[in-house]
């Protein structure tokens, strides 16, 4: 699942996001995304979520991406037996939160856990998409194993800064309708 993704960031540096380069890697990553998903469903449908004790921390880190990485109605259909995996110590309770947010705001919901970032299409900037209750983000995220904030939006350069943030939400919400 990550193998074409981590490509990504690093092709971006050198071309634009509607370049040929750009669009040969999403198309092999949507290939590749395709296959894992048909291999993920038939071991859940057939197995349910296979927890770490089962078939390791890689492997059951992966059921969680390619489901991660799919269509809506796939996440929501998997997101209870994620919750029982995780309420059994069988899947990774930060994961489930990832899951969540994903969902959140594709249903047009702000995110719980601010793990979802977007890009300004004015700007071209990234930020974080919007989140509940802003003040109180990082007791969430701690309470399911997620690091700060600050730490997180490092990974895009981002300043978490939660007074600028609710100060620009309102902006940010209707850059997410």
């Amino acid at each position: 699942d990550q193998k074409y993704r981590k490509q990504i960031h690093e092709t971006l540096k050198k071309f634009n996001d509607d370049s040929k380069e750009m669009q040969d890697l999403w198309k092999i990553t949507l290939q590749n995304d395709s296959i894992n998903l048909l291999k993920v469903k038939k071991i859940l449908d057939e197995r349910g979520w296979v927890g770490k004790d089962k078939v390791g921390a890689q492997a059951n880190s992966t059921l969680f991406l390619v489901i991660q990485h799919s269509d809506l109605e796939t996440q929501k259909k998997y997101l209870p037996m994620m919750k029982e995996a995780v309420k059994n110590g069988n899947a990774d309770s930060g994961s489930l939160a990832l899951l969540i947010d994903r969902i959140e705001i594709r249903e047009g919901r702000k995110q719980i856990y601010g793990s979802q970032i977007g890009i300004n299409p004015n700007t071209k900037t990234e930020y974080v998409l919007p989140v509940i209750d802003p003040d109180n983000v990082d007791k969430r995220r701690t309470e399911v194993g997620l690091g700060s904030m600050s730490d997180y939006v490092k990974n895009w350069n981002l300043i978490w800064d939660v007074e600028k943030y609710k100060s620009d939400l309102r902006e940010l919400e209707k850059l997410n309708k």
